[in-house]
C-alpha cells in the first residue's frame, strides 16, 4: 500500500511538472510590462508570470511573519501540558491495562 501512495505522488509531481514545462514552451514570445514614469521591461511570458507568482509567495511569507513571531513568543511563554493526575478511584471489574498513563504532553495529532 505505501509502494502505491509513493508511486501515486511521483507520478502526480511528473503530471505537474510537465504540465508546467509545457506552458513555458508555450509562452516564450517577448512580453513588455510597463511601470511607471515610462519604465519598461521586456522579457519571455513564462518569466513574467514566474516573477509575479514569486512577488505574490513573498509577499504572502512577509505578512505571516509577524504572526509567526507572535505564536512562537506564545509557545515559547506557555509552559507544556502535563496529564491530569486520577483522583478517583477505578470502576469495579475495569482492567490493569486501561489504568496506563498517557504522555506528559500531547502533540495534537
Amino acid at each position: 500500500m505505501n509502494k502505491l501512495i509513493w508511486l501515486l505522488k511521483w507520478l502526480l509531481k511528473a503530471a505537474i511538472f510537465f504540465t508546467l514545462f509545457a506552458f513555458a514552451l508555450n509562452n516564450q514570445q517577448d512580453t513588455t510590462v510597463h511601470f511607471f514614469f515610462g519604465n519598461q521591461w521586456q522579457a519571455p511570458q513564462v518569466l513574467v508570470v514566474l516573477t509575479a507568482f514569486a512577488a505574490g509567495v513573498a509577499v504572502g511569507v512577509l505578512g505571516m511573519v509577524p504572526w509567526w513571531w507572535r505564536q512562537r513568543r506564545l509557545a515559547i511563554a506557555t509552559p507544556p501540558m502535563t496529564a491530569p493526575t486520577q483522583t478517583s478511584p477505578a470502576p469495579l471489574g475495569a482492567p490493569e491495562a486501561s489504568q496506563a498513563t498517557a504522555p506528559a504532553y500531547a502533540d495534537g495529532i
